[in-house]
């Protein structure tokens, strides 16, 4: 880990896991991510955008990934935008293998100590409730379970499915993830 990065580290589920700001090593584990992924958000992994939009994130300091404690197997990535009182949630995603282990919670907490800087709104758009994805992934449940709550259609995704606007109001200093 490089330097100053000072990691999060919380005991959800059976291993310690450490969130910290993602550096340029940690580009293949969110590829990798990706690829696990890409059945619901179309292709990433090939993709020069992704790739791009990944290493802007990474050199503003806006993007997060969470490990196991000996920094061994990335089990998250997750990219935020502050632009407050705007917030958002460009990506998260957990490693199939570690799913239902709390890292998505611990990533959305680490994002919103480190990011959230006084009160607002976080959005995230996730799968409509007609993707397939929505009830495999568990994505709007996790949102729901974190006091997110369903607003608006958004778009549909690039590879064609449903997508639903979530959104929480934050209150500083109440900026946890309940």
């Amino acid at each position: 880990m490089a330097p100053g990065l000072s990691p999060e580290r919380s005991r959800e589920g059976a291993a310690a896991v450490i969130v910290r700001l993602a550096s340029a090593e940690d580009t293949p584990g969110f590829i990798e991510l990706a690829g696990q992924v890409e059945q619901w958000f179309g292709p990433m992994v090939g993709e020069p955008g992704f790739q791009t939009v990944l290493a802007k994130h990474i050199r503003r300091g806006t993007a997060l990934a969470a490990a196991t404690a000996d920094e061994t197997d990335m089990l998250g990535g997750l990219l935020f935008t502050a632009k407050p009182p705007a917030y958002f949630v460009r990506w998260l995603v957990v490693s199939e293998h570690a799913r239902g282990q709390g890292i998505g919670r611990a990533l959305m907490a680490g994002a919103m100590r480190r990011f959230v800087t006084g009160h607002g709104m976080v959005e995230v758009v996730t799968f409509g409730a007609d993707h397939p994805g929505a009830s495999a992934s568990g994505a709007r449940a996790f949102y729901e379970r974190l006091g997110f709550i369903p607003a608006e259609s958004a778009a549909p995704g690039p590879e064609g499915g449903s997508r639903q606007v979530y959104r929480k109001v934050i209150t500083v200093p109440d900026r946890h993830v309940s």
